[in-house]
């Protein structure tokens, strides 16, 4: 049997290019996607050695990987690491298989795990479906602690976080100063305030702007930025208008220096519903970010965000919950901005990188080898 790892995700979106391109080049890996639903950019498959496809296909909820089953059988493989989605009736079948057809065989599991909304038949399911891996690779500590009070071993969970670009991110930290690029913008110098993502539902976008409108009231301006598009746009802009807040719809950007200068030029990230990986970007030019203080229904990357330090939290919801944090925020923090600039970029480089995704996967399945022998 080799040393080499099977890794079978359902599709390798871009921004997981530089994780997936440095397990790639620091560990014996051979990739298996399906291809992207439409709504997520893919990756550049060149920048990793061996790639194939996988069809997926989907009924009532339901997924299953054409061929993923029959790569237990390859003696190259010594491990599996699999995107853990309970929904996916063929890493069910891997997992079930695995002890009649593949025992000395490792699986590893990477998913989001658990939130804390589940009901009695998710945690049921969840239990027996994560229970037949190895160890499973968590996004967030909050996972791993719901999953520890519903009984589940510890020991076989490891948290894992996300990643942007980090490396890259730095290097253009590096070169960036304080600007005029808002001021020159608005023509005024009110405190800024930036949301980049896309504009959806999900977001809650329409509450950032209520809450401008309400500081405005009580006589505390903010310029609001988003950089992004999406079907809330339209509907953000005649708000906006109808409430007569500063904003600047830049639209969508993939340019990382462009969206580099206007987040290290804001004063703070304000993301009203889940906040994903926008607080990940934000953190990494050195902007705070605030969001809501529901956890059973973030996305893991809240953790990043530590109260009074990286950002803030508030009533999910409450738009004078959010005003509030707003405010307080920018009038406590507004002559300490290098201080929390430095203390996103430590958050996001302590455990919010490439290099630490790695070292946590690497070394789980280094250990599994060393446990076999």
């Amino acid at each position: 049997m080799g040393k080499k790892t099977c890794v079978i995700y359902n599709m390798a979106a871009s921004y997981r290019a530089p994780v997936f391109s440095l397990i790639d080049r620091e560990m014996e890996v051979d990739w298996y996607f399906s291809d992207p639903d439409g709504s997520v950019k893919e990756m550049d498959l060149s920048l990793l050695r061996r790639v194939r496809k996988l069809p997926r296909v989907a009924f009532r909820g339901l997924v299953w990987q054409k061929g993923a089953v029959g790569l237990l059988r390859r003696d190259e493989y010594d491990s599996y690491v699999i995107l853990g989605e309970p929904f996916s009736l063929s890493t069910w079948m891997m997992l079930l298989l695995r002890p009649i057809v593949a025992r000395n065989k490792g699986i590893f599991l990477w998913s989001h795990g658990w939130y804390g909304r589940e009901g009695k038949v998710k945690r049921v399911v969840k239990r027996l479906f994560f229970g037949l891996a190895d160890t499973t690779f968590l996004y967030g500590d909050h996972a791993r602690r719901v999953a520890v009070s519903q009984g589940f071993d510890g020991g076989r969970l490891c948290v894992v976080h996300n990643s942007l670009d980090f490396n890259r991110h730095s290097e253009i930290l590096r070169s960036l100063r304080p600007g005029d690029v808002y001021r020159r913008y608005f023509g005024n110098g009110l405190p800024t305030v930036v949301y980049l993502g896309r504009l959806t539902t999900v977001k809650k976008l329409p509450m950032l702007v209520e809450a401008a409108a309400m500081l405005k009231t009580e006589g505390f301006g903010v310029n609001l930025v988003f950089v992004g598009d999406g079907p809330e746009r339209e509907r953000l802009e005649r708000m906006a208008t109808d409430c007569d807040v500063p904003a600047w719809f830049c639209g969508e950007s993939y340019d990382e220096e462009r969206n580099g200068e206007l987040l290290y030029n804001a004063d703070l990230c304000v993301s009203p519903g889940n906040v994903g990986l926008t607080a990940i970007h934000s953190m990494s030019f050195g902007t705070p970010v605030v969001t809501h203080g529901n956890f059973a229904c973030q996305m893991p990357e809240f953790e990043a965000v530590v109260e009074g330090v990286t950002g803030d939290f508030f009533e999910e919801g409450s738009v004078a919950g959010l005003a509030g944090a707003m405010r307080r925020w920018l009038e406590t923090h507004k002559d300490r901005r290098e201080e929390v600039r430095n203390a996103c970029v430590a958050e996001v480089r302590r455990g919010w990188t490439p290099s630490y995704q790695l070292s946590v996967i690497r070394g789980v399945v280094d250990r599994w080898r060393e446990g076999r022998k």
